[in-house]
């Protein structure tokens, strides 16, 4: 029996020695990114009420939540994602407050995910969220960070995509396709699933001219130069706004020296409805998903009583470690401490060592040598 309590279930796992001292020490220079730029930490808690991650509210879809019950047979969940929590927490605590706010935070979340895809179902997040500014400037600042905090740990080879889910949700509005086709075909599109999406407007008689847009939408990627000749293309102000303001998010990036990390995908979507605008995603060698998932979410506060746009991101933690291993990247741990061996006749004289190296910040260990009274 005990035998089988020393393993861990599907998804989760053990984290000890270097590699917990890596993990830690990549954690404390992304901090110092988030803290360079104003951000302040907050912590929410690890499970909230079920409806804080409901359908409604566009976030991880009901199957993949770990869900259970308190005394009251509420129904609550471990957090699958922090970017409702944190706008939870914002209308709540700032309802009246006009100034953009910053907020950092670290911590698990956990997906209920099948053990046949290989991913983790607890993962250390750490992200940043900018609430209460709705300009061109604020995307240009989230993405920025995203770049420098991506540095700061090591990482050179990496692409930041840049989507607007506004183009797509234009191209649906000019379309006429209705609320619910369009979630599926969003979900589908993000996936490149080109077939499905085509089989999906076929039975769902969008005309061909429409549909030939929007199918086209998910070979959507590439630099500026495609961008311009979208914006003299767009059919619709909705999606040519959206590409106007990538055009001009893509110059602000420029002026902080991004650029070169950065490129353009329309057909980038996501899984997460609450998205309205920008939408981001980071990737690197060596790790087979993105290690940055990101975006603005405008109407996401509303749900909790508080009218603010924002925009926000998470790095994924364990895959920016992965990245660093597999790169061969290496990082910056605390020494080991300095063992003093002690007996029973020299063990006052060796505790006042001890003492006095700590008391200048050394990390030190006594250990019994021979024979000790015990």
């Amino acid at each position: 029996m005990y035998r089988d309590l020393l393993h861990t279930p599907d998804g989760v796992r053990d984290i000890y020695g270097n590699e917990y001292q890596i993990k830690l020490s990549v954690e404390e220079k992304l901090h110092r990114s988030f803290d360079l730029y104003g951000f302040e930490d907050i912590q929410t808690p690890t499970f909230e009420f079920f409806d804080v991650f409901s359908k409604e509210i566009g976030t991880t879809p009901s199957r993949e939540l770990y869900k259970f019950f308190d005394k009251e047979n509420n129904t609550l969940v471990l957090r699958p994602d922090f970017t409702p929590s944190v706008a939870r927490c914002a209308a709540k605590y700032f309802s009246d407050s006009k100034d953009p706010l910053r907020f950092q935070y670290i911590g698990n979340a956990f997906t209920n995910t099948s053990a046949l895809q290989g991913k983790l179902n607890e993962v250390t997040q750490m992200g940043a969220e900018l609430v209460g500014d709705a300009s061109v400037y604020a995307d240009a600042e989230i993405i920025s960070l995203v770049v420098e905090s991506l540095k700061s740990v090591g990482l050179s080879e990496f692409q930041v995509t840049i989507g607007n889910v506004e183009y797509f949700k234009g191209l649906c509005e000019e379309a006429g396709i209705p609320e619910a086709t369009e979630l599926e075909l969003r979900g589908l599109i993000s996936s490149k699933n080109y077939f499905a999406a085509e089989e999906l407007l076929n039975e769902s008689n969008i005309k061909d001219v429409y549909k030939e847009k929007l199918l086209k939408v998910a070979d959507m990627f590439g630099n500026m130069c495609d961008l311009n000749e979208l914006a003299a293309s767009a059919g619709n102000e909705r999606s040519k706004s959206a590409i106007k303001r990538l055009m001009k998010l893509n110059e602000l990036l420029v002026n902080y020296g991004c650029s070169k990390y950065v490129s353009f995908d329309l057909g980038l979507l996501s899984k997460y409805q609450y998205y309205t605008g920008i939408i981001f995603k980071a990737y690197t060698m060596g790790v087979g998903d993105a290690i940055v998932k990101g975006g603005r979410y405008d109407k996401l506060l509303s749900y909790f009583g508080k009218e603010a746009p924002a925009i926000g991101f998470a790095l994924v933690i364990d895959h920016i470690c992965e990245a660093l291993s597999r790169q061969k990247i290496s990082i910056d741990i605390k020494d080991k401490p300095i063992v003093l061996n002690f007996d029973d006749n020299n063990y006052l004289e060796v505790l006042s060592k001890a003492k006095e190296l700590r008391s200048k910040g050394v990390s030190v260990t006594l250990i019994p040598l021979g024979e000790v009274q015990k």
